[in-house]
């Protein structure tokens, strides 16, 4: 359904002395299966949106390719917007009207007559559960109602596949688990999804495949069970009132942890096959060396711990 070839966009910026060229993104190759949600993960700054502008038509490339819902980007960018939808992070509505009045409207800048757009405005009020409220301005909804119909907006013309920029930045965990149900209810009428997110849990749990981006690149692909797979055990997280160093060049010795990472905060994370074996040996080493144990945690690895092993940053501290 989308698929990118080489996709790179910069942007000159003015400083005191002079212009400077941003790389936002460095070559992007992607294949995102119809009928899937796909998510682009990554922290402020690594070139989501900007990924997702191009293939939305809003921008243009400096470079690379792009099909969409078998047009091509470059060559045929009006076939593609009547193919897709797009959902901004700010969203679309307007305060003075009614949900109703938007997407009648929606449904008529797309081309749509009068009765039919109608009759799928009534339609989408329904299947987004706007019914209670339709029929009053905009501006009296909650961020979760608004945001329902952002993405009623953005389906209305019934598009092949839908862009959803950052669809649940700023809400409530009960409105944010409203808006997951409505992207997985338009998958399983066989829309494409492409979500951006920085949220780690969005990512997991909504997602059937993550692009993790960093710095305009993609550094990691693949379902969120595959991509954690690949991190090897088990992490132990180890505080430490000090002696940090000292503790760093006990342990990175010991046979049974893989990697080491001393955190910037203070403490270390160790990789091991088994935690609930690791975790003893680890207090018998420090006790033994005199080092004052602060905390211990023991957890299973998560997509952060993915974007830290390829990144050496956290995700989640960003």
């Amino acid at each position: 359904m989308i698929e990118t070839v080489g996709l790179r966009k910069s942007f000159r910026t003015r400083k005191r002395r002079g212009t400077t060229t941003v790389d936002a993104v460095r070559g992007i190759d992607l294949a995102v299966a119809e009928g899937e949600i796909f998510g682009f993960l990554g922290p402020n700054g690594a070139g989501k949106t900007t990924t997702l502008r191009m293939l939305a038509t809003l921008i243009i490339p400096d470079g690379g390719d792009a099909t969409i819902a078998g047009v091509n980007l470059r060559t045929d960018p009006g076939e593609v917007r009547h193919r897709i939808g797009y959902v901004s992070q700010d969203g679309g509505t307007w305060d003075e009207v009614s949900a109703h009045e938007e997407l009648v409207m929606q449904a008529r800048m797309h081309g749509i007559g009068k009765a039919e757009a109608s009759r799928r405005a009534t339609a989408a009020v329904s299947a987004f559960q706007l019914t209670d409220y339709a029929d009053r301005r905009c501006k009296t909804y909650s961020g979760g109602q608004r945001r329902r119909l952002d993405i009623a907006l953005g389906v209305i013309h019934n598009p092949k596949a839908l862009f959803l920029d950052e669809p649940t930045a700023g809400l409530d965990p009960q409105s944010r688990a409203s808006v997951w149900d409505e992207v997985r209810r338009l998958r399983a009428e066989g829309m494409t999804v492409f979500v951006t997110t920085h949220y780690l849990e969005e990512a997991d749990v909504l997602c059937d495949r993550v692009a993790i981006v960093d710095q305009g690149e993609i550094v990691a692909e693949g379902a969120p069970d595959e991509l954690k797979r690949q991190i090897a055990g088990d992490v132990v997280t180890v505080g430490l009132n000090g002696s940090t160093p000292r503790a760093a060049e006990l342990l990175r010795s010991e046979p049974f942890v893989h990697k080491l990472e001393v955190r910037e905060e203070g403490g270390m994370r160790l990789y091991v096959d088994v935690g609930a074996t690791a975790i003893p040996r680890i207090l018998r080493a420090l006790d033994h060396s005199g080092v004052e144990l602060d905390s211990i945690e023991l957890h299973r690895p998560s997509l952060d711990d993915v974007f830290l092993a390829k990144t050496g940053r956290s995700l989640r501290e960003e």
